[in-house]
C-alpha cells in the first residue's frame, strides 16, 4: 500500500474568507482515490482566519482511534503554526470533495502521512510568498515560527492572520516540491497531544450518534426474525398500534443480499421507552427454516468431518510440504479452533434520518458512510446525490460500523414517514444478536523438523464459513499468512462450511484469530525441537530478506521484512528479561509475534493460573510502525486498548448459536473487560526507516498467543481452542 503523493493538480482552489483570511482546498489523487468511485478524490480543507486561527476539517470518522487529532497535527506541523491556534471540524460525507471517507484497516496514517504534511507545507509557502510580496523582501530571507512569518534582518514579523487574505492570491506551489521539515525540527508531531474532543467527551457533550436530537423527532425500534435468515410470514400489529405513545407500526419488506434490509416490523413512538413497550405487543410468525441446523456444535462437527475427508482448495503451495514433513526426523499434528465474536461497542447501533421532498438527511455514527449511502441507493432508490450524511463521533466501532445496515434501516423507516425525523436505536440485545460477527474457524496443522530441530515443512487445512463455497467477510486466510515465504515446503488449503450467520471485519480482521493458531502451533513445534518460540521465530527470520512485493521502499509496503521482525522480537525479549524467566511454577511468560496492517509486534505476557483461573499481570509490547510516532498519547492508547481487547478474546469472549439464534443476550453473558483485570502494559517503540503506519489493528493479534502460551507453560495443558478453558 503506497501513500498518495501531492502534485500541482492536487490543488482545487484557494480562496479568501469573508472577513479576511484564506481557505485552501486540497485534492490529492493517489492510491486511495484509485480505489474510490470514479471521479472522487481525497481532500482536506485548511482555513486561516484574519485573527490567525487555523481551522482544519477532518474527513475521516473518529471512532476513538484519535485520527481527528493526529491528521491535523501533520498539517499544523508543516504549516508551522501553534497547535493552540488550531481547531478541528468534522466534515460531512462528501466523496466528491474529500474522496474516500473511511476508518478501518489502520490505513489513515500511512495513506495521509505525506499528503497532510505536504498540504501544510504548501500553505506555509504561500504565506511566505504573501509576506515577501507585501513587504518587498526576498522569500529567502523569511522564516516562520508558530504562526508568524519572520524577517530576521529587520526584526519584523507578521502574523499568519494578517497575511492570509493575500496568501490566497499567491500562486499555488507544487506540493510535491515544497520542502518538508526534518524530523528533528518537529514541534507538534511526536509530542503527546490530548484528543481534540477529549474535554467535550469528559463533559458529556452530545458528540455521538446516540446523542442526536432534532425538533419533532420520533423514536423507532425494529423487530426482526429471532434467527438469522428468518423471514416474516404474517404479523398482528393492532395491539402495538394501540399502545401509548405509538405513532406508527410498519412492516418493512426485506431486500436481497447480505447488505439488504431484513424482514422487519418498525415501531415508531414519541420516545424510545414507548416504542420498546409496544414492540413487546407485536404478534409475528416467522419462517425460521433457513436457520435450522446452523449451530456452533454442528459447525464444529462439520469442520472435523471436513478435516478427515474433504478435498480442500489450495491457498498456497510452496514445494512439497507433505513429503517434506514425512521426511522429517520428527512430526507433529494438532487441531486448533476459535469461536465467533461480537464487536460489542458501548454505543449500540443507531442512526437518525429525515426524508422530505425527495431528499434524505442522516446523522450516523459510522466508520464507513459510503457503505450506508450505497446501500440506501441500491435498496431504497434514493440517489446518493440526494443524501446528506452527517458523520457523528462513534462510541466504539472495532469494524462493526463499517457496515451500513443501521443507516439503511433508519432511511427505510424515514422514507415511510416523510417529514418526520426518525431516530432508530437498537437496544443491547439487538446489538449482540444482529452483529456481523468475527467468524469462527478450525485448523488442522502438521509440521516436520529435521534432525537439527529446524522447521522444514508446514501444512494447514483451514475450515471456515461462507456462502457458495467462498469464505464470508473476514473469514478467509491470506496466502502470505506467517510463516509463509520463510519455509521452503508449505501448504495452506481451505474448506468452507455454508452459513447463514453474517460475518464481518473485527479489529485486526482474520489476524486476531490466526495469530493465536500459528503462534500456538509453532510454540508446540519449538517445544518438540527443544527450543522456545522466540528462538524459532528468530531462526525463521534470519538474514535480511523481504518477503512479498516490496513496492516503493520509500513508502509503506505490505511486504514482510525480516530485519523488522527480528528487531521487535529481540527488543521484547530484552525488556521482559526472557532469558531469566521462571521455568517452573504456575506463573510463567508466554510469547507471541505477528505482522499485519504494516505493523510488526512482539509481545510477552506474564500470566499466573490459580484455582482454574488465569490472571495476566503484565504485558510487554515491542512495536515497529515506522520511523515516527505521530501522537504518542494516541498511539499508546491504541496499543493498550488492543492488549486489553486481545486478553478478553483469549480468555472470555465467545458467541455461540443454535439454529441461527445467538445464545448471548447481553453483557452478563458477554462481559467486557473491567479495569480490575487490566494488566500493567509496557510499550517499547522500535523505530525503523520506514514511513509511519497505523495502530488500530496490529497490536492486538500477538497478545492472544502470548497469553495462551503462558497458560500452557504454567499448567502443562496446551490451549488449542478459544476462549481458553482451564
Amino acid at each position: 500500500m503506497n501513500a498518495p503523493v501531492l502534485n500541482r493538480r492536487a490543488f482545487l482552489s484557494v480562496s479568501a474568507l469573508a472577513g479576511g483570511g484564506m481557505a485552501l482546498g486540497l485534492t490529492m489523487p493517489g492510491a486511495m482515490a484509485a480505489t474510490a468511485p470514479a471521479g472522487s478524490a481525497l481532500s482536506v480543507w485548511v482555513a486561516i482566519a484574519a485573527d490567525g486561527k487555523v481551522e482544519i476539517t477532518s474527513k475521516n470518522p473518529e471512532i476513538g482511534q484519535g485520527i481527528k487529532t493526529s491528521l491535523p497535527m501533520m498539517v499544523a506541523e508543516e504549516l508551522d503554526c501553534d497547535w493552540a491556534q488550531v481547531s478541528v471540524l468534522q466534515s460531512d460525507y462528501n466523496p466528491k470533495l474529500y474522496g474516500r471517507q473511511f476508518a478501518g484497516g489502520s490505513q489513515s496514517t500511512p495513506q495521509n502521512w505525506l499528503p497532510m504534511r505536504q498540504a501544510g507545507a504548501a500553505a506555509r509557502q504561500m504565506l511566505l510568498a504573501a509576506a515577501a510580496s507585501r513587504h518587498a523582501v526576498p522569500v529567502a530571507e523569511l522564516s516562520t515560527d508558530r504562526g508568524w512569518v519572520l524577517h530576521k534582518a529587520s526584526s519584523r514579523k507578521w502574523s499568519y492572520g494578517e497575511l492570509a487574505s493575500l496568501a490566497a492570491t499567491m500562486p499555488v506551489p507544487d506540493p510535491a516540491r515544497v520542502p518538508l521539515k526534518n524530523a528533528r525540527d518537529f514541534r507538534i508531531i511526536g509530542k503527546p497531544t490530548t484528543g481534540v474532543d477529549s474535554a467535550r467527551v469528559l463533559r458529556g457533550e452530545p458528540l455521538f450518534g446516540i446523542d442526536t436530537r432534532l425538533p419533532g423527532m420520533l423514536h423507532a425500534v425494529l423487530e426482526v426474525a429471532p434467527a438469522h435468515g428468518g423471514k416474516l410470514i404474517k404479523a398482528d400489529l393492532a395491539a402495538a398500534r394501540a399502545a401509548r405513545g405509538v405513532v406508527a407500526v410498519l412492516q418493512i419488506a426485506g431486500t436481497p443480499g447480505a447488505d439488504g434490509l431484513p424482514d422487519g416490523i418498525a415501531v415508531i413512538a414519541t420516545n424510545h421507552w414507548y416504542a420498546e413497550q409496544a414492540r413487546k405487543l407485536l404478534a409475528a410468525d416467522w419462517d425460521l427454516s433457513a436457520a435450522k441446523g446452523h449451530s456452533s456444535e454442528a459447525y464444529a462437527a462439520e469442520a472435523a468431518r471436513l478435516h478427515d475427508k474433504d478435498t480442500p482448495k489450495d491457498l498456497r503451495r510452496d514445494g512439497d510440504a507433505l513429503a517434506g514433513i514425512a521426511a522429517g526426523a520428527r512430526q507433529i499434528s494438532q487441531r486448533y479452533s476459535y469461536q465467533y465474536l461480537s464487536h460489542a461497542p458501548l454505543e449500540p447501533q443507531n442512526c437518525t434520518a429525515l426524508f422530505q421532498d425527495g431528499k434524505l438527511e442522516l446523522w450516523a455514527p459510522t466508520q464507513n458512510p459510503g457503505a450506508g449511502a450505497d446501500a440506501i441507493e441500491r435498496h431504497l432508490g434514493i440517489p446518493q446525490a440526494s443524501q446528506t450524511i452527517h458523520i457523528t463521533r462513534n462510541g466504539g466501532g472495532f469494524g462493526r460500523r463499517l457496515m451500513g445496515d443501521f443507516m439503511l434501516q433508519a432511511a427505510a423507516i424515514a422514507k415511510a414517514l416523510p417529514g418526520k425525523p426518525i431516530k432508530l436505536l437498537w437496544n443491547r440485545q439487538d446489538d449482540l444478536q444482529r452483529d456481523y460477527f468475527r467468524p469462527g474457524g478450525w485448523h488442522s496443522l502438521r509440521a516436520g523438523i529435521d534432525a537439527s530441530g529446524k522447521l522444514i515443512g508446514l501444512f494447514d487445512h483451514f475450515v471456515t464459513v461462507g456462502v457458495d463455497g467462498k469464505p464470508g467477510r473476514s473469514a478467509g486466510m491470506r496466502d502470505g499468512q506467517f510463516p509463509a515465504g520463510l519455509i521452503p515446503d508449505l501448504l495452506y488449503v481451505q474448506s468452507v462450511i455454508p452459513s447463514v450467520i453474517p460475518t464481518g471485519p473485527m479489529r485486526a480482521p482474520e489476524s486476531n484469530a490466526l495469530a493465536f493458531v500459528m503462534n500456538g502451533f509453532l510454540d508446540e513445534v519449538a517445544e518438540m525441537a527443544g527450543k522456545d518460540l522466540p528462538q524459532l521465530v528468530l531462526e525463521l527470520c534470519a538474514g535480511d530478506r523481504t518477503i512479498g512485493d516490496p513496492g516503493d521502499p520509500s513508502r509503506a509496503s505490505s511486504a514482510f521484512i525480516t530485519s523488522r521482525a527480528r528487531g521487535v522480537v529481540e527488543r521484547v525479549l530484552k525488556d521482559c528479561n526472557w532469558a531469566g524467566r521462571p521455568k517452573s511454577g504456575n506463573r510463567r511468560l508466554g510469547f507471541g509475534f505477528y505482522f499485519c496492517h504494516l505493523g510488526y509486534f512482539a509481545e510477552v505476557a506474564d500470566v499466573s493460573v490459580e484455582a482454574g483461573a488465569a490472571k495476566v499481570h503484565k504485558v510487554w509490547v515491542a512495536a515497529d510502525v515506522g520511523r515516527q510516532i505521530v501522537n504518542p498519547f494516541g498511539a499508546e492508547s491504541q496499543v493498550r486498548g488492543s492488549v486489553i481487547d486481545g486478553i478478553a478474546e483469549a480468555l472470555h469472549h465467545a458467541i455461540t448459536f443454535k439454529d441461527g439464534v445467538i445464545d448471548q443476550k447481553n453483557f452478563d453473558s458477554y462481559a467486557l473487560p473491567r479495569i480490575s483485570s487490566t494488566p500493567e502494559i509496557a510499550i517499547s517503540w522500535v523505530l525503523s526507516d520506514y514511513p509511519p503506519s497505523g495502530l488500530g489493528e496490529p497490536a492486538l493479534p500477538p497478545v492472544l498467543p502470548a497469553v495462551t502460551n503462558a497458560i500452557s507453560a504454567a499448567t502443562g495443558k496446551r490451549i488449542r481452542d478459544l476462549p481458553a478453558r482451564l
